[in-house]
């Protein structure tokens, strides 16, 4: 239990600091406005000294194919479109549970607008208790926990490229309908970095292959970003702050601690800078991520992103080249975007009722473990329990 007389006397300390941070943060926003300007005037010569400079320059830092200064106005949506989303969920493993196993639980919405046409909110679970499930990431130093949350990243896009490229339209339907596939946070899978080679094929192969059939099929998808944290578009500005003729961190800064001279901003995020400058329903410019895991991806796929006022926040928007580099894709599926979260009351309707459909409630993780209670005992399995621990944690003693 949270004592929260306790807790009360830390709280002022919270709020000073914030005050202090506030005040940080409109200093370090001045100055980005600043770098801004001067990185304007320089931006096709700065993106030439990042790309000569590559291997030498140890931040990341996006390459905007626009100006700098871009404010786009976002287009209606069209009138008829479908818009697909999945999400997904998961029962962990524990020893201490009738069976070990897991369980990954995908949301899946079809929305239809302007067409007259029944909606699909449904969800498609799948156990996983077979030991080549259990026990194969062991063999790389995966956690079963880890590569749970990655099995579960994969189910997702396949589930919503085969919902978007096999839905069968009913008779006298039109077949030219605009459609968004969405899903819930970042196309750029962090994650992959640090695993084995072969790991990583497992996870990146079936979902580059589910990319490339919405690509053929073109349905245009988006990974949408609530309250994105990324400075990747602002670390522009280190290339104009830098003070060396050259970008060369390794030889120049190097042996330094986080403290670099070009650090002139500080943490400031992409979001922060972009609520300052953009107005509701207005896109920033289009950036090319040049984060290095984005070498794994195939050539079509490399992510692209802007961001955009929607209203309620600033929204990171991720997209494949292939979407970003048709411009009459890229604003259909941008103003699509915009609408849902209108719909949604500042998130994405389908993203969120994909959630909705996907999570596991303790009632239903509850449910499926005496469902399975009784299959074991079904079939001749005995001593079917929870371990004592689990049983004591459950009922409690007060």
């Amino acid at each position: 239990m949270l004592d929260l007389a306790k807790l009360a006397g830390q709280l002022p300390g919270i709020s000073q600091h914030l005050r202090q941070e506030a005040a940080a943060s409109r200093q370090r926003l001045e100055q980005a406005e600043r770098l801004l300007q001067q990185t304007r005037a320089r931006q096709e010569e700065l993106i030439q000294e990042q790309e000569n400079w590559r291997d030498r320059i140890l931040f990341a830092a996006a390459t905007p194919v626009e100006p700098l200064d871009t404010c786009v106005d976002l287009q209606p949506s069209p009138y008829s479109h479908t818009v697909f989303a999945t999400d997904g969920s998961q029962i962990s493993p524990s020893h201490h549970e009738i069976a070990y196993c897991y369980l990954i639980n995908v949301g899946r919405i079809m929305l239809h607008y302007g067409q007259s046409l029944h909606p699909l909110l449904d969800s498609v679970p799948e156990v996983f208790y077979k030991g080549e499930d259990l026990h194969v990431s062991k063999q790389w130093g995966i956690r079963l926990e880890e590569w749970m949350s990655y099995r579960r990243t994969v189910s997702e896009i396949q589930m919503l490229a085969d919902m978007a490229c096999h839905w069968v339209l009913p008779p006298g339907a039109h077949q030219d309908i605009p459609n968004l596939a969405m899903v819930d946070g970042s196309l750029i899978y962090w994650f992959l970095e640090g695993l084995p080679l072969e790991a990583r094929d497992q996870i990146l192969s079936p979902i580059l292959a589910a990319w490339e059939q919405l690509r053929q099929t073109k349905i245009p998808l988006i990974g949408y970003v609530s309250a994105p944290r990324s400075i990747e578009a602002l670390n522009l500005l280190r290339l104009q702050a830098c003070p060396y003729e050259h970008p060369n961190c390794v030889a120049h800064c190097g042996d330094l601690m986080d403290n670099y001279p070009c650090q002139q901003i500080g943490s400031l995020r992409d979001a922060t800078f972009w609520v300052n400058r953009l107005a509701p329903g207005q896109r920033s410019p289009l950036y090319r991520s040049s984060l290095r895991i984005l070498e794994l991806y195939e050539e079509p796929q490399r992510i692209y992103f802007c961001y955009v006022h929607v209203g309620t926040e600033i929204a990171r928007i991720e997209l494949p080249a292939w979407v970003a580099e048709d411009s009459d894709l890229l604003v259909q599926s941008l103003g699509i975007i915009l609408a849902q979260v209108h719909k949604g009351y500042g998130y994405p309707v389908a993203l969120a009722e994909a959630h909705n459909q996907a999570v596991v409630r303790g009632s239903d993780r509850a449910r499926f473990f005496a469902l399975l209670e009784q299959q074991l005992i079904r079939a001749g399995v005995r001593n079917v329990s929870t371990s004592y621990k689990e049983a004591r944690k459950r009922g409690g003693i007060a």
